[in-house]
Order: structure tokens, then C-alpha cells, then sequence
């Protein structure tokens, strides 16, 4: 099933798509605190980011119930490395991958994942509003969709993408996103 699932990410436009041991991937706390950094903009403006994506070691024991992943990587090529808007594209279409895996996931979640947990995680935190309530002050339009990113559950996405066998970075003038599903039965 996760190879059904690895063939359908590259089907969808990711670039390279690998399955891993979720117990060989590297998670450190430390990474929060790159996130209250708000290097992305998101620290406090998104639910599914930090403060409010949770207590980081909690995110980790969750992720800890897996056994195994599919690791995920979309690249695109931008103007120069000041791209923004190139970079925020890239960004959403790396979102609309993820979106679509989920539902590919849901519709094979009654035949072939027989009741296994699975769990989505992507890049830069949830994309799914144009504009999270969380900045508006309204509720989660999507709690049954909203999707964490790799770092906010504490995944060292350099060292992920190692494990996978995929490059980090992937040439001058390119952006690399990454996302994940992770499957268990614990």
C-alpha cells in the first residue's frame, strides 16, 4: 500500500517520493525554537503552527506511534534566489500535492490501510486557508484537514531528506519543499 502510495505522489508532481523506518528519523525539541524565531512568518498567525500546533514533546510521542513513512519532495525553479512570489507558488502547489495525497489516503484508507493510523505532515505550515482564522480571530475553517509542518513535530527535515536518499538543497535558484505521510499500527 505504501508503494501504491509512493507512485501516486510522483504521479501528482512530486519530485522524488521514498519510504522510510519512522523509527530511523531524527526528531529534536530544539526545533521549536527555531520556529519562534518566525523565520516563515507563521509563529502565532496559524494554528497549526507554534505557539498553538502543540506541545513539541507531545508531537513527538504521536509521531513516535508510526512505523513507517512516506517522505515526499516537490522542486521548482525560481527567477533568482529573491524570488518570493516564485517561492510562495512553489509553496502552494507543494500544498495542493499534500491536499491531494490526503484524499488519495482517504479513499484508501477503507480498502487497503485496513483501520491503520495515518498521519500528514508538510512544509511551512498549514496552507490550506488563504488566510488562517487564527489571524482573523475565527475558529479552524478545516480541523479534519489542517496539516502541521515536518518541523513543528520536531522532524530535522536535512537529515529526513538524507534518510530518504534525497537532496536537501537541489541547485541554485530552485526551492525544495518536503511533506510526509506517516502509517502505524501501534
Amino acid at each position: 500500500m505504501l508503494e501504491q502510495l509512493r507512485q501516486k505522489a510522483l504521479s501528482l508532481g512530486a519530485f522524488r517520493a521514498e519510504i522510510v523506518e519512522v523509527k530511523d528519523i531524527t526528531l529534536d525539541a530544539s526545533f521549536r525554537k527555531l520556529c519562534e524565531s518566525n523565520a516563515c512568518g507563521n509563529y502565532g498567525r496559524n494554528y497549526m503552527c507554534p505557539p498553538d500546533a502543540g506541545d513539541i514533546y507531545e508531537l513527538m510521542d504521536q509521531i513516535r506511534i508510526y512505523d513507517k513513512a512516506l517522505i515526499y519532495q516537490t522542486v521548482r525553479g525560481l527567477e533568482d534566489s529573491y524570488d518570493f512570489e516564485g517561492m510562495m507558488q512553489a509553496g502552494s502547489l507543494h500544498n495542493q500535492l499534500a491536499q491531494k495525497l490526503w484524499d488519495y489516503t482517504d479513499e484508501l484508507q477503507s480498502e487497503d490501510f485496513c483501520g491503520k493510523k495515518i498521519l500528514h505532515l508538510g512544509a511551512g505550515g498549514c496552507r490550506l486557508c488563504s488566510v488562517c482564522g487564527k489571524v482573523t480571530g475565527a475558529a479552524c475553517a478545516h480541523p479534519d484537514r489542517a496539516m502541521r509542518s515536518l518541523e513543528t513535530c520536531g522532524i530535522n527535515v536535512s537529515l529526513l531528506a538524507q534518510l530518504a536518499g534525497m537532496c536537501y538543497i537541489n541547485g541554485l535558484d530552485t526551492v525544495t519543499y518536503f511533506g510526509a505521510v506517516f502509517v502505524g499500527s501501534k
